[in-house]
């Protein structure tokens, strides 16, 4: 089965706000945090602040932006009297900041943006005084008071890394017992509105190509949204993808995305760079790190993708239990996306429920994306020339470089929802290319019978 593909509709949206529900594993979060409360899982949907170039920037500068409702720790002391939706923007310990509140039962994603920087600006204007006053105050011989303002800006490392590391060599000199702080010399993103508006039209038209399958003017399109921000984290991820996924040049997706991880990137773009080094990981054999590198992705931030791929992961090694709580995991993310569902439904034609993944199967069938786990629902059920058909249409209608087609190829020989065409002489001829990667067979999905139609 193939967890990889379709999702996310056509919208042209690209810079989607890496939203999350806190959980209690995660770590603390270290700058400032953006609440928003919606009043609704229709606003979830709907709402302005999903996607927004801005704010998925200010994620990138160690600004949290979290889902919460009346369970999220200090939800009373955030939201106040407001009535939701609301936005607040906190301190970590739930000290609000500043709220925008709703106008005719909406929030507008213009009024957050404007909010947040306003308060980075200030935070980084009180940082250079306190930076200022320190050196005037060591200079005059203020040795203490100098040490205060200095911690003072210390403390915002992880906003401010630059202004903390100045502040650090100066308490060295004074004297006090810091520690060195490493802080690379990132470039600032480029948070202009005129030139962020330019980078975001780039990469619509980037992704609108890619979605019409023109992956030669994708590239060309994202790299150039690349030269225009090399601080932005997202044409890298889309460059990564399309590298990975579409065209098969896994050597640039990797260069793609280890320059994701060696940024200060937020949380979606680094889980898109973790599963897809995993991915590739995985099929060039190493298959604990590449499981590694897929569950820290998650661990990250919630990608249906990267739950899709570690259930496939857990199919392969005859884990079909943890292969369907990853599919759930996929499923909860967005449970009307069609992939989503022909994907689950590879779980229920393995676990006994053909008919029901029938009937997913056929509602689908012009679902391009989905050819793939389409066939192996149809060779779970014993419908040898459908499963066939649609490993073609797969291979050589949606695919369309050869150097994925051998990968997938080589996926489908070993796939196990494929058991009962292993052997078959088409199959062997239809993936005749697989480049030869992967360890054969992999365990079966499961020992049930399941019912042909």
């Amino acid at each position: 089965m193939s967890g990889g593909g379709g999702g996310g509709g056509s919208s042209p949206e690209v810079y989607y706000v890496p939203w999350k529900v806190r959980a209690p594993k995660d770590p603390p979060a270290m700058g400032l945090v953006l609440y928003w409360f919606p009043v609704s899982k229709e606003e979830l949907q709907k709402s302005s602040l999903r996607a927004s170039r801005t704010l998925s920037l200010y994620a990138t500068q160690c600004i949290s932006m979290e889902l919460a409702d009346g369970q999220t720790p200090n939800a009373q002391k955030l939201v106040g009297e407001s009535k939701l939706p609301v936005a607040v923007l906190a301190t970590p310990d739930g000290t609000p900041v500043t709220k925008v509140e709703n106008k005719d039962g909406k929030l507008k994603v213009e009024a957050v943006e404007k909010v947040v920087e306003a308060e980075v600006k200030t935070r980084e204007s009180a940082l250079d005084e306190h930076l200022k006053e320190a050196k005037e105050k060591a200079t005059a011989g203020e040795k203490d008071g100098a040490i205060k303002l200095y911690q003072s800006v210390l403390e915002q490392k992880c906003m401010f890394p630059r202004k903390a590391k100045d502040a650090a060599k100066e308490l060295k000199k004074l004297g006090a017992d810091v520690a060195t702080v490493n802080a690379p010399e990132f470039r600032a993103p480029v948070f202009d509105a005129r030139q962020s508006a330019r980078i975001d039209q780039v990469m619509r038209r980037g992704l609108i190509a890619e979605l019409n399958a023109r992956y030669v003017a994708a590239e060309k399109f994202y790299n150039q949204a690349h030269q225009m921000d090399p601080a932005d984290p997202a044409p890298l991820r889309y460059l990564g993808e399309l590298y990975r996924h579409h065209i098969g040049d896994w050597a640039r997706a990797r260069t793609s995305f280890e320059a994701i991880l060696a940024m200060r990137a937020d949380p979606l773009s680094r889980a898109v760079a973790l599963h897809g080094l995993g991915k590739m990981t995985i099929h060039d054999g190493e298959f604990k790190k590449g499981l590694g590198l897929m569950e820290q992705s998650v661990e990250v931030y919630p990608l249906a993708l990267a739950y899709r791929n570690l259930a496939v992961y857990w199919n392969s090694e005859g884990d079909l239990a943890r292969g369907n709580d990853y599919t759930q995991k996929a499923l909860a993310l967005d449970p009307k996306d069609p992939y989503n569902l022909v994907f689950a439904a590879v779980f229920m034609a393995a676990s006994g429920h053909g008919d029901e993944a029938l009937k997913i199967a056929r509602a689908n069938v012009k679902l391009l994306p989905a050819s793939y786990n389409l066939a192996g629902i149809y060779a779970q059920n014993g419908q040898r020339e459908k499963a066939l058909a649609f490993l073609k249409r797969h291979f050589f209608q949606y695919e369309r470089y050869q150097a994925v087609r051998a990968k997938e190829m080589m996926e489908a020989r070993v796939d196990a929802v494929f058991d009962s065409l292993r052997e078959d002489p088409a199959f062997v001829a239809l993936t005749r290319d697989a480049d030869g990667r992967l360890r054969m067979p992999m365990k079966p999905m499961s020992s049930q019978p399941v019912t042909n139609k």
